[in-house]
């Protein structure tokens, strides 16, 4: 299995990681709100439940993201190849390595740092579209596009 696949695979498992720790979290914050609600009336209990309410709303939220983020990784085919920077490219720089696709961080796949970032990031901003060999400029660092997989 080559890199890219690897990049694809640990962006997949946290993505899935994430979704399961926010159903997590969520059931347990039912699980809480369930038992403030049999405790007894009163200002302390109601200032319970609301804050529990609003953790629940939170955390909806949260996994909502989460989901879409998956749902996004699900559909990148890491077997496309492209000979330009797109969602799912696998990107070398002359510093830096990067992968198209969530924001997961910085992974090491074989010995090698690669920054999982969302198309939306700045840095994959600027290298959208960008061909092997080209330049581009971000934050005043020349970054010359090395690699496209």
């Amino acid at each position: 299995m080559g890199p890219k696949h690897k990049l694809h695979r640990a962006c997949l498992d946290f993505a899935r990681q994430s979704v399961a720790a926010l159903n997590t979290a969520q059931k347990e914050l039912s699980d809480d709100a369930g038992s403030e609600m049999k405790s007894s009336a009163g200002d302390k209990h109601e200032t319970g439940r609301a804050m529990l309410q609003l953790e629940q709303e939170k955390n909806a939220e949260q996994l909502l993201k989460a989901s879409a983020l998956l749902k996004s990784m699900q559909r990148i085919d890491p077997d496309l190849r492209a000979d330009k920077v797109a969602l799912g490219a696998m990107v070398v720089t002359n510093r830096g390595n990067f992968y198209i696709a969530i924001s997961a961080g910085k992974l090491n796949i074989d010995g090698k740092e690669y920054y999982a970032v969302s198309p939306q990031a700045p840095i994959a901003a600027k290298l959208m579209g960008a061909q092997v060999k080209q330049k581009i400029l971000f934050n005043g660092v020349e970054y010359t596009v090395e690699e496209i997989a």
